[in-house]
């Protein structure tokens, strides 16, 4: 297919620029269901292997590193293995509304499933980094007739997992298994057994895959209570491909390093897609990707030998990279900095600028836009700090809600607001109607949950998460500028801030870090650096403390929750210091709770019977005022 991108039928040999907001509303002018090329992301590879079939789709590298022989895939080859795959869940009685889940790292196998599984029926990647319960929820509510998986392997607990939850999955009929020993009888095949023998040519099931066809469920929010699963149209996630390249200018044959999980639309949508439709190579980063330590450590030698565009990843890896030295290894071909997933500190954002002259393209979306929503873009000048612009046909509204979620205006430019976001990557809702409820402020618009302003430009700024603010007797704090802050030291590799409860204020700010390897500071240090740089006396963190590992999410985000449940921890466990000076054994242990989100677990020891009712009522009396609940257990 001639044209500059593959996935638009009216783009001619150029990409447009966007150099203002007349020239979107401009290119916006043909409506967006007349450029598309694709009504599949099947049809979507398609066009990737029409532009480059004998050109490099994927490149494995074992362990991430520049001397590695890398397992190379065609374009052409690529497809071939999407069509058996799709053709193998077939045979095995997937049609177009039954799932297909599976749990893999990063190897071939998993994204050859991730798209013959759309092209079969449904999609679902599951986190195996998730407990065995987690996991078996999540199978139950998508339904899963068949799952992909590893199987038992040195240093991975995955096929031990599988086996806890199998026997209690109502709707399984097989499991296929990658590097394992297969057990038809009992349900296990070998994947490249089984796929060996479909055809490469053709989709045996004949299915007309349509634009409005269900494509994926995606796993998103918390780790309690039924799990909300984001239903993907094709629609969707054709609309990612096809916006990240017509931003970022893709081109047949550039690589890409890929260490992103594909669990997470950052990586199988914002990356994978508008790679592989665009005729572009993954470099994939050994199974781990990011989280294997080489990854960091080799990036400039990576860089050097696959020439990649840009370094595009979370904000964590990004500040890694940051610490590397570069030494004279070739970066000519890097043209851009990108990241996503939570916010870049505008710290980092300027160190990579000044550090490596590369303008830093921070993104902004959320799992129900099918990842990016908003972007810098390339032809403009980025403003450090904010998450771009929307998208081609992406709209950003920032409104007022009442205390039942109801919009009651639209914020003025530059007055904070809650995020609102419409177009064809938004969602229409998730699998159980139950979370829908306050999903969308209006049809059609979703409630990001974040906060956030317009300013006259319409760029996009984030200025904290709805419940991420620390409310300190009614007064809203946003976490974001005293992160900052203290990212700003030159100890500091890690910076977030939370609330910690209190018995007067509701809640104080508390800060955490993780310093640098090899760093220290002296007791006292990091409070009065936030305290001489926050202009608000209220946000001043009432302490700063240290922690190495930062908690952190299976895709690199700062895992704020455990901070909430640490800092709990330590307040509740120096208001009931009484009980110890008295020789009572007391542990106090924060986690989440299905129904009251947050539960503070007090454990008593060394108390006989008769103590316990009064031991009780005191424990009560002391963390009564607290807004979290408790309750006491005995050890």
């Amino acid at each position: 297919m001639s044209g500059a991108h593959s996935l638009d039928r009216l783009i001619g040999d150029e990409y447009p620029k966007f150099l203002n907001e007349a020239d979107v509303r401009a290119f916006e002018q043909a409506p967006y269901r007349d450029r598309i090329a694709a009504a599949s992301t099947y049809d979507a590879i398609k066009l990737g292997a029409e532009r480059n079939p004998d050109g490099a789709a994927i490149q494995f590298l074992a362990n991430a590193d520049p001397a590695d022989q890398p397992i190379i895939i065609s374009h052409r080859d690529f497809l071939g293995r999407v069509t058996q795959a799709a053709n193998m869940f077939h045979a095995l009685g997937v049609g177009a509304g039954d799932v297909v889940s599976f749990m893999l790292p990063l190897l071939p196998e998993a994204f050859i499933t991730l798209f013959g599984a759309e092209a079969a029926g449904i999609v679902n990647p599951i986190n195996p980094l998730l407990e065995a319960h987690q996991i078996e929820e999540i199978l139950e509510a998508a339904q899963t007739k068949v799952l992909v998986t590893l199987g038992p392997m040195p240093g991975t607990d995955i096929w031990e997992k599988v086996q806890k939850v199998r026997g209690r999955l109502k709707h399984l009929k097989a499991i296929v298994v990658v590097h394992g020993p297969a057990d038809p009888a009992n349900g296990v095949h070998s994947f490249s057994e089984l796929i060996k023998d479909q055809p490469s040519d053709r989709l045996v099931s004949g299915r007309p895959i349509s634009a409005h066809d269900v494509a994926a469920y995606f796993h998103t929010g918390g780790t309690t209570g039924t799990p909300k699963l984001v239903r993907h149209t094709h629609e969707n996630q054709v609309y990612q491909g096809w916006a990240i390249n017509l931003i970022l200018k893709s081109r047949p044959g550039v690589n890409l390093l890929f260490g992103m999980p594909l669990f997470h639309v950052g990586g199988s949508l914002t990356q994978v897609l508008p790679t592989l439709s665009s005729g572009g190579c993954l470099v994939v980063l050994s199974p781990a990707g990011w989280r294997n330590p080489a990854s960091v450590k080799n990036i400039w030698g990576l860089v050097e030998r696959f020439k990649p565009d840009g370094i595009s990843s979370v904000p964590t890896v990004l500040a890694a990279v940051l610490g590397v030295p570069p030494g004279d290894a070739d970066l000519s071909s890097l043209k851009f900095a990108a990241g996503g997933g939570s916010a870049i500190p505008v710290a980092i954002g300027t160190a990579i600028q000044g550090k490596f002259g590369l303008p830093v393209l921070e993104v902004y979306g959320m799992t129900e836009t099918s990842s990016v929503h908003t972007i810098a873009f390339p032809d403009q000048p980025v403003r450090i700090g904010s998450v771009g612009l929307p998208m081609p046909y992406a709209r950003v509204r920032i409104v007022k809600l009442d205390s039942s979620g109801r919009v009651t205006g639209d914020c003025a430019v530059d007055e904070i607001g809650v995020v609102t976001m419409a177009g064809p990557g938004v969602f229409d809702g998730y699998l159980n109607a139950e979370h829908n409820k306050e999903a969308f402020v209006e049809p059609g618009w979703v409630n990001s949950g974040d906060l956030g302003r317009l300013d006259k430009d319409g760029f996009l700024w984030i200025t904290g998460r709805a419940k991420d603010l620390v409310i300190r007797g009614g007064h809203n704090i946003d976490p974001g500028p005293i992160e900052d802050i203290l990212f700003q030291h030159p100890a500091v590799s890690l910076a977030a801030v939370v609330g910690q409860p209190d018995a007067y204020a509701g809640e104080l700010p508390v800060g955490y870090v993780q310093l640098k390897p090899g760093a220290s500071v002296a007791p006292g240090e990091l409070e009065a650096w936030a305290r001489e740089r926050t202009p608000e006396r209220a946000a001043v963190p009432v302490q700063v403390i240290a922690v190495d590992p930062m908690p952190l999410t299976g895709v690199g985000k700062v895992f704020k929750p455990q901070l909430r449940w640490d800092a709990a921890a330590r307040v509740f466990a120096g208001v009931l210091t009484p009980l110890r000076e008295r020789g009572i054994g007391c542990k106090v242990e924060v986690g989440a709770h299905g129904s009251h989100g947050s539960l503070a677990t007090v454990t008593l020891a060394g108390v006989p019977d008769e103590q316990r009712a009064a031991l009780t009522e005191e424990v009560h009396r002391l963390l009564d005022p607290f807004v979290m609940r408790h309750e006491v257990v005995w050890g």
